[in-house]
């Protein structure tokens, strides 16, 4: 079976491909870098040639709510569009568990992103996930030194690779619309998880907690991000996966 991947190059897409490769299914990485843009359309058509399923984790950089509601409208409806041409018989798209819950800007456009797919005629299937391991350090690589300006939140955080093994389990099954929330196995604290990043890296660096304003804060240091329900659960916790990144020199 091929398999389009969309943001095939990115913290999960490229661990999508190699699953999907280990599997014995062929993919098909969809990112600009590889001549395809999934904003304009260009390259698409051609890329989804013989495609039977999707996996979306495309992905933009930004907090702006109008930026980020225009890019996954725009993206999501030329990919579910392109798979319906090319006959995809089932788009599996990545979201984050909370998203209804809590008011960031790079949410509303996860939001539209779903509200896209469940309007299509093509089976679909969004998998809701808590952040990554790898979040603390992109949060952390975001702010210049020698602060590090973190905000107060609750996650349950889950190996990128095992999110990226889930997605290809549910792409082999029949659609389910939305999947059971899926999280790490143990609640943590960011700013706890940068820290540890830090000492990891022999890295001295001033870590300034901050509460984000209003309900949106409250949310993110209260449940808001954490699952509210049953669902599968990684076994990897954020203290191995550290330990193996130092490990390998990552």
């Amino acid at each position: 079976m091929r398999v389009a991947v969309a943001g095939g190059t990115g913290t999960v897409g490229r661990y999508v491909v190699e699953e999907l490769a280990a599997a014995g299914l062929e993919p098909v990485a969809l990112s600009r870098s590889l001549g395809v843009d999934l904003v304009t359309g260009a390259g698409l058509d051609a890329a989804m040639a013989g495609v039977e399923a999707v996996v979306d984790v495309s992905n933009v950089t930004t907090t702006n709510a109008r930026k980020a509601v225009a890019y996954f409208d725009g993206a999501g409806r030329n990919l579910l569009a392109a798979g319906e041409r090319a006959g995809v018989r089932h788009h599996v798209a990545l979201s984050i568990v909370g998203i209804d819950r809590v008011g960031l800007g790079y949410y509303q456009g996860k939001l539209r992103q779903e509200e896209v797919l469940k309007g299509g005629r093509t089976p679909w299937t969004v998998l809701r996930a808590t952040q990554f391991h790898e979040f603390a350090e992109q949060v952390l690589d975001r702010v210049p030194k020698p602060l590090a300006v973190v905000p107060r939140m609750r996650t349950q955080p889950i190996a990128a690779r095992e999110v990226a093994q889930h997605l290809v389990r549910l792409v082999r099954a029949p659609a389910l619309g939305m999947a059971p929330d899926l999280a790490g196995p143990q609640v943590e604290q960011l700013v706890d998880m940068v820290r540890r990043v830090l000492r990891a890296r022999h890295e001295r660096r001033l870590v300034l907690p901050v509460k984000m304003p209003g309900a949106t804060g409250a949310a993110i240091i209260g449940d808001g991000l954490l699952p509210s329900g049953p669902g599968p659960r990684g076994g990897q916790t954020f203290d191995v996966w550290l330990a193996q990144r130092v490990a390998q020199g990552d």
